[in-house]
């Protein structure tokens, strides 16, 4: 008989995490379900000044926080995608890439995504030079000129912090000013890196394999401007133009206002019994962290009660879950959280695996990636681990000895398990990291029978190589997705690189965003990808 949830919350951003904190805290058992890895688009934002009572903290570091919290609270976590839902019956469905789960109530908390502009180069210059998130790719544009749109506190708050990498920052803004509050606006206005466009457009982005020309019109004057980088650099151009509701999946099922936000009432209650709407995903006057925190906390409060009620009613003798104790953090590499993922993943290997480091001739290369890879194997007894030099005759014609150093993952008999891992794996990456090895001696993970199919038909070789950054919040996704087809299918093999450490790859396919996927070393694909995506990609081969 499948799990029966008090709370399913779809989200994992401030609103979602608080709902599950406070869940968490009144003995209900909850899960959170997160297609990303954590944390929604303020994990992105690099500075969050104008939350009460902190003075100063990164976005990341904040829902890092929360997380860690709902954790210890007995919050269940699991990372996948929906893709359906079902409302129409008490006990409430919701259909994911690994599986279905069943709550008695459900918390959209789903967010946002960023809106296009459509002008002329946005879709073919799209992670080439075009991006729509500045802590992904800010790192790519090192003294080169960045073009920031929109006049919001978004595209203010991203300018400033594209500073640290362009030689200068261009805002092209369509207002007559900032919408955004007078002091980052400022802030913005008197930054000598910093050149401001108001009452203007972009018309288009042009270049060769890289975004190297934009141009823009002013609609006051009618003048139109094309700027083309010096000495044939290219350009890096940022849109930060709003953001739209994610709720395609509930149209037809939940009322919507006209732009596509849930309606509810002052208690989060969307017009159908047990589903709430909290965050940006609703109808709201202001869209802020300190509103979604509250969101979350109003609707889980009315869920309580609802449901209190309704074992009265019943006559359910629910059993009250007990705290989950979080130990204290030895010291390492490895944060709390990131302690307590890898024994709560390695618990679950059904049999040792072995990860086997190749080491470069580069001792500073090799120094962080030998400090991650011995902690691992000392944190579980279920991971054994290896160093090899590059020259050594076991080796040879084994494993590819490109990019080193590198972590080759091994099956239970000691073969290479085709993932190898040119980058080391830890922050945004650790967790897909942990899933590949779970994917080869652990639980199996639930997907659709339909894409299972699919996977098995895929009857050539085929060679993917997916660069990524440690600060990227969308590549694990894709990592993921990839590590899964490679754990079901003996044609497919993987490595993932970091591009900021192996120049080479970089530079060989002009890659200035992540995640960018090359696949048998010569078609390239750009973004977040899921499962079906990635599976639609390899089908074209």
């Amino acid at each position: 008989m499948a799990k029966i949830y008090d709370v399913i919350v779809i989200g994992g951003g401030p609103a979602g995490l608080t709902s599950g904190i406070y869940g968490g805290r009144s003995k209900l058992d909850v899960l959170m379900i997160e297609k990303d890895n954590l944390g929604g688009q303020i994990s992105l934002t690099d500075e969050v000044v104008n939350y009460p009572g902190m003075k100063k903290i990164s976005g990341s570091e904040l829902m890092k926080a929360m997380r860690e919290q709902a954790k210890s609270f007995g919050v269940s976590f699991v990372q996948t995608e929906v893709i359906e839902v079902n409302f129409s019956q008490d006990i409430k469905k919701i259909i994911t890439q690994s599986g279905v789960y069943e709550g008695r109530s459900v918390i959209i908390a789903s967010g946002l995504v960023h809106k296009k502009l459509n002008f002329k180069g946005e879709e073919e210059y799209r992670g080439k030079g075009i991006s729509y998130c500045a802590t992904c790719d800010g790192e790519f544009f090192v003294d080169r000129d960045i073009f920031v749109i929109g006049a919001g506190f978004a595209a203010c708050q991203e300018a400033l912090f594209l500073t640290r990498y362009g030689k200068k920052v261009h805002i092209i803004a369509r207002e007559p000013e900032f919408t955004c509050a007078r002091s980052i606006a400022d802030k913005v206005l008197t930054n000598p890196k910093i050149e401001v466009s108001f009452n203007s457009e972009v018309l288009e982005v042009s270049g060769d394999s890289l975004a190297r020309k934009i141009k823009t019109k002013n609609n006051i004057t009618g003048e139109v401007v094309e700027y083309s980088s010096e000495d044939g650099e290219n350009i890096g151009v940022f849109v930060f133009v709003g953001q739209e509701p994610k709720t395609a999946l509930y149209k037809g099922k939940i009322d919507l206002d006209d732009d596509g936000y849930i309606l509810t009432d002052t208690r989060m209650r969307t017009n159908l019994d047990m589903i709430y709407a909290v965050g940006d995903i609703r109808q709201k006057y202001l869209r802020q962290l300190v509103t979604a925190v509250a969101d979350g906390a109003i609707a889980i409060s009315d869920v309580e009660k609802c449901l209190y009620d309704y074992k009265i009613k019943n006559n359910s003798n629910v059993e009250i879950k007990k705290e989950v104790q979080i130990e204290e953090k030895p010291q390492g590499v490895f944060s709390e959280e990131m302690l307590n993922l890898i024994k709560e993943t390695t618990n679950k290997f059904k049999e040792e695996i072995e990860l086997v480091l190749v080491k470069s001739e580069d001792d500073e290369k090799n120094k962080k990636i030998l400090e991650v890879s011995e902690e691992l194997g000392k944190i579980s007894n279920k991971i054994k681990f290896k160093i090899y030099e590059a020259n050594d005759e076991y080796l040879k014609d084994k494993i590819s000895l490109v990019r080193l150093p590198a972590l080759y993952l091994l099956d239970k008999d000691g073969k290479y398990a085709r993932i190898k891992y040119s980058t080391i794996p830890i922050e945004h990456e650790l967790e897909s990291f942990l899933q590949a090895m779970n994917n080869i001696v652990g639980e199996e993970e639930k997907v659709r029978e339909s894409l299972l199919e699919r996977i098995n038909k895929l009857d050539k070789k085929i060679n993917v190589k997916i660069g990524v950054s440690l600060k990227c919040t969308r590549c694990p996704q894709t990592v993921r997705a990839t590590q899964f087809i490679v754990s079901k299918n003996k044609n497919i093999d993987l490595e993932v690189i970091d591009v900021i450490t192996h120049k080479e790859f970089k530079t060989k396919y002009d890659i200035v965003g992540v995640p960018a996927i090359v696949v048998n070393d010569k078609n390239l694909y750009f973004g977040q990808m899921n499962l079906e995506e990635m599976i639609e990609i390899l089908e074209k081969q």
